[in-house]
């Protein structure tokens, strides 16, 4: 067995194992249905990572991404985010982008895809062709694609770059799943944490690939999760106008 596997299962905790289930949804019929759990909270899965990513290889992380237990995948994903940003060797860096694009089947609940997907695809592209994160906010693969595609805009927001999230956004616009308005309103509200003005026009109907034109204001089409988490930060008063003005 290795390392990382062994050391995992010596954490697991039966007692969690059921709140843990209910929470990620593995009833039938649900999001995460079918998934299993080892009984380990975030935090623990961190601290075992820092204590072992340094001795892994992607063959080791492989076999973690094979496991029917969500923190063993998790915990592949966050040592997997680790040897990313570490690694000086950009020959080696586009080996783990390669794992993780190879890996989305595995990567099967938001929180493998929130807590992973910015740290490696969001900043691999940095500095190149971004089409990859539309190709996948379009996949007709899985929801967890898609959520990856807008959640991995996450770094380009931090840098001040919003235009992709709103772009994304677009595309998702009538995604039948919560799961997406979620992720969605959640990437909307940090844009206009950068640049409210850009937000509010994104919202009332500024076209998102030339500012200068117009469409139907979002707003009013969007789902109404996904208004709400958008204009979370803004002022009572004005969310209030997007809400009321909604029905």
């Amino acid at each position: 067995m290795n390392e990382l596997i062994a050391a995992m299962t010596q954490k697991a905790d039966p007692a969690q194992v059921p709140g843990l289930s209910r929470f990620f949804k593995t009833g039938p019929g649900e999001y995460g249905e079918g998934d299993r759990f080892l009984g380990i909270k975030v935090p623990v899965t961190r601290s075992v990572v820092k204590g072992h990513w340094r001795n892994l290889t992607l063959g080791d992380l492989d076999e973690c991404m094979q496991s029917e237990f969500h923190e063993v995948r998790l915990s592949a994903l966050l040592a997997l985010v680790e040897i990313f940003n570490h690694e000086k060797d950009v020959s080696k860096k586009s080996d783990c982008v390669s794992f993780y694009l190879a890996h989305t089947d595995r990567i099967n609940n938001w929180d493998l895809v929130d807590l992973s997907c910015y740290q490696i695809l969001g900043q691999w592209l940095m500095d190149k062709d971004r089409s990859l994160l539309y190709d996948l906010a379009r996949s007709e693969k899985s929801i967890w694609e898609q959520r990856i595609g807008i959640v991995s805009t996450m770094v380009f927001i931090r840098k001040g770059q919003i235009e992709d999230t709103f772009a994304i956004a677009d595309i998702l616009l009538h995604h039948p799943h919560d799961l997406i308005h979620k992720a969605v309103g959640w990437l909307l509200r940090e844009a206009g944490k950068r640049d409210k003005a850009a937000l509010e026009g994104y919202l009332n109907g500024m076209a998102a690939d030339h500012p200068a034109e117009r469409v139907s204001p979002r707003y009013l089409i969007m789902p109404r999760t996904m208004l709400r988490y958008a204009i979370e930060k803004f002022p009572e008063e004005e969310r209030q106008s997007y809400i009321t003005s909604k029905r």
